[in-house]
C-alpha cells in the first residue's frame, strides 16, 4: 500500500478509532464496531477491489 486510496482511507479509519478513544471488548457503540470491521475488511482485500471504493464513499475519502 503506497499513498494510493486504500491507504488513505485506512489512515483516516485508524484517526477515527483514536479520535474516538480505546475500544473496549464490552462496547457496544455500533460506530465503533463498524469502522473496526470496515477496517478488517479492508484489509483483507486488494488495492483493486471494488469494496475499497465503497469505503472511499463511505467515509468520503477522495
Amino acid at each position: 500500500m503506497s499513498d494510493g486510496l486504500k491507504a488513505r482511507i485506512r489512515a483516516k479509519l485508524l484517526r477515527q478509532l483514536a479520535e474516538d478513544g480505546p475500544v473496549e471488548a464490552e462496547t457496544d457503540d455500533p460506530r465503533l464496531i463498524s469502522v473496526e470491521a470496515d477496517l478488517e475488511l479492508l484489509d483483507r482485500v486488494t488495492d483493486d477491489d471494488p469494496l475499497v471504493e465503497q469505503l472511499a464513499a463511505r467515509y468520503l475519502v477522495f
